[in-house]
């Protein structure tokens, strides 16, 4: 049984990354497409926010920043606080979520479960914004709280250049394929500015889009217009480790088409995922028509149906005319195995 921290951190490196991908061919308008994408459903609490939570702790933990029994305060709207109440939990930390109230039920219970505190914000408190502002001002008024600050760290960012980005390419590459566009919903933003830093450097020719709601194009306007119900992307602002001058075009999906899509994949292929992963699969189709026949785009699946139950997606969505869904002939689904990537050590001090 680990005991010492270091020990835990060990522990946790196999139960997180080194995910398969899926290679899902489709008969789009006449044309057959392969849209691939990571199955971050395969990490310890069922999302690739893992990720970036076990690499932040590890950068705290080599700096110094967190120390055995602090507690661990983070705003989030949901996966991102179930992977710090889990790795907070596994490390021995108590965790305090701030969250916005108008998340899926599972979503808290599935915290609360994990013996992290989750304290709702309405909208009247800022919602998402108000969150952060109420971890801050928790932080600052008590002793011995670490922050991970998901918006702003570099290690959000570095989790997914030194695992993401490295494992898609692995992959790709057993395919005899190499990636020509990265398309990845927005929420802090880590994962599409990690992938696309890695592939910048050993892919210079492949693209990376960010995607957002067509409901709610906030990387467009910088602020919160509009509503939608993808949750975990569009978190009302653009976060300070989106640098969009660095990235290529962004993709707009409706919730509804997101929504459909993301029911396909699970009645049709078996493949359980949440509304998130329903937008990047269209997004990365509309990428892949676009860039033609040699296309080969990559994108994730960020999390499972499970925390979306009590949500639209378990309901009847009526069909738009400009939604791609109806479109879609899903044709099967190949899995490519884990390269058996080792975790990285944090690069730089946090």
């Amino acid at each position: 049984m680990p005991s010492t921290t270091g020990e835990r951190l060990a522990s946790l490196r196999h139960l997180i990354g080194d995910t398969r991908l899926l290679a899902i061919p489709v008969r789009f308008r006449d044309r057959e497409i392969t849209v691939h994408a990571k199955y971050e459903i395969q990490n310890f609490t069922g999302s690739i926010k893992d990720r970036m939570a076990l690499h932040i702790m590890e950068a705290a933990y080599a700096a110094g920043a967190v120390a055995p029994g602090d507690l661990i305060a983070e705003a989030t709207s949901g996966n991102t606080g179930i992977s710090f109440a889990a790795v907070g939990r596994a490390l021995g930390h108590d965790v305090r979520i701030y969250m916005p109230d108008w998340m899926s039920r599972e979503r808290v219970l599935v915290i609360e479960s994990l013996g992290a505190t989750i304290v709702p914000v309405t909208r009247e408190e800022g919602g998402f914004v108000g969150s952060i502002e109420r971890v801050e001002r928790y932080a600052s008024e008590h002793d011995h709280v670490f922050t991970p600050r998901q918006f702003e760290s570099p290690f959000n960012v570095e989790a997914h250049a030194l695992t993401t980005g490295p494992e898609l390419l692995a992959q790709m590459k057993t395919l005899g394929r190499v990636p020509t566009a990265f398309v990845a919903g927005v929420g802090t933003g880590g994962t599409v500015t990690g992938v696309g830093r890695f592939l910048r450097e050993h892919v210079p020719d492949a693209t990376v889009h960010p995607l957002e709601p067509a409901n709610s194009p906030t990387l467009r306007t910088g602020k919160r217009v509009g509503k939608h119900r993808i949750q975990g992307i569009s978190d009302e602002f653009v976060p300070a480790i989106v640098h969009l001058d660095e990235l290529d075009d962004i993709v707009d999906v409706w919730d509804g088409d997101a929504i459909l899509m993301a029911q396909r994949l699970a009645s049709e292929l078996g493949l359980g995922v949440g509304i998130s992963s329903g937008a990047n699969f269209i997004g990365a189709l509309k990428i892949a028509v676009t860039q033609g026949d040699d296309a080969a785009v990559v994108t994730v699946f960020c999390d499972s149906n499970k925390k979306y139950l009590s949500t639209d997606l378990c309901q009847d969505e009526p069909a738009r005319d400009d939604y791609l869904t109806p479109d879609v002939e899903l044709l099967g689904c190949d899995v490519v195995p884990a390269v058996g990537l080792a975790w990285p050590e944090p690069s730089a001090p946090a």
